[in-house]
């Protein structure tokens, strides 16, 4: 078999595999839905937060399962439990542990995908299901409003899209549009304090187009003194995207929104460095920012690498297209 070919095959393989632990993970929220009443994307939501920072995080173990939620044994099995590895869902309801037995073969197991996922929702199911309630209940799990936020938000894009197969990208202008940008993470920044340049920039045309480049919402809109008018858009995983010195905005933008990838949310432009409305002290372009959630900080690193592959990608697509 040439190289080609076995690329070709693995290449399928991948995704197929990948669509069907998309479709596993949703057939779980599906079925705790029916039992327990608590929403799949409310379910999906804290599943992805999990996965997300336990991707990060080098306090929690990699997630190895299909469901990603963690528990700790003494959480699953009661603080006061002798047996920290107690799989009795009697025992562990005695002493107030958090697992219980999701798939009915009279066991509750932390190696259990419908145990883990069933008993998250049992507990969140104690405060109730309306959104409200079901707040107060994360709130009480992970005391920390932020992850609360986050996982609301993510839970409104499941809803608002009806799946969870939603890792595409785009690049943040036209591919079409003049533009060029090089990593300029990391450097110097001298106005409004000794600071680091946290993102990379983007140059173009005045009023050029600016997209989202993931499946997120809206989590901030409006005027900073550093960065003019901006946005910021939370995705899936955790990650927060911040465009910055904007022309103004797509009129339909609104904190709150849902948005995918390639939606108009604003112009490029030169906005910032001043009180609200300067504008011109540098040349037009977008200042682009990531920035990584763990569930406990939140932190900058550098996006050139993710904006040279969405543009690579794009690129790919648009002549595949051509040459259909």
């Amino acid at each position: 078999m040439s190289t080609c070919l076995l690329l070709f095959f693995t290449t399928i393989d991948a995704h197929a595999e990948e669509t069907d632990v998309f479709q596993k993970r949703m057939e779980l929220y599906k079925k705790v839905e029916t039992v327990t009443q608590i929403p799949w994307y409310y379910l999906a939501a804290i599943d992805q937060y999990e996965r997300s920072i336990r991707e990060v995080r080098r306090d929690l173990p990699k997630a190895n399962g299909t469901i990603a939620i963690y528990l700790r044994p003494q959480e699953w099995a009661g603080l006061t439990n002798p047996n920290p590895s107690d799989k009795n869902p009697t025992s562990i309801q005695f002493f107030n542990g958090l697992g219980a037995d999701g798939n009915g073969d009279g066991k509750a197991s932390l190696k259990n995908d419908e145990d883990v996922i069933f008993a998250f929702a049992n507990y969140l199911l104690s405060y109730g299901v309306d959104p409200d309630n079901l707040k107060i209940g994360l709130w009480n799990y992970y005391h920390r409003d932020k992850t609360v936020g986050i996982i609301v938000g993510k839970a409104k894009i499941y809803q608002h899209f009806g799946r969870i197969d939603l890792d595409g990208h785009a690049f943040p202008l036209p591919i079409r549009s003049n533009h060029s940008y090089r990593s300029t993470w990391g450097d110097a920044r001298g106005w409004g304090g000794r600071r680091i340049h946290e993102g990379t920039d983007i140059f173009a045309d005045y009023g050029v187009p600016v997209r989202a480049t993931n499946y997120g919402i809206v989590e901030m809109k409006g005027w900073n003194r550093f960065g003019g008018w901006r946005i910021g858009i939370r995705d899936i995983n955790n990650t927060y995207h911040y465009f910055a010195h904007l022309s103004g905005f797509a009129k339909d933008v609104r904190v709150g929104q849902v948005v995918e990838p390639g939606q108009i949310i604003g112009g490029v432009g030169s906005s910032g460095y001043g009180p609200p409305g300067t504008s011109g002290k540098f040349p037009p372009h977008l200042h682009y920012g990531m920035y990584k959630d763990t569930g406990l900080t939140e932190w900058s690193f550098d996006p050139y690498g993710h904006l040279a592959a969405w543009e690579r990608q794009e690129r790919i697509e648009l002549r595949k297209a051509r040459g259909r």
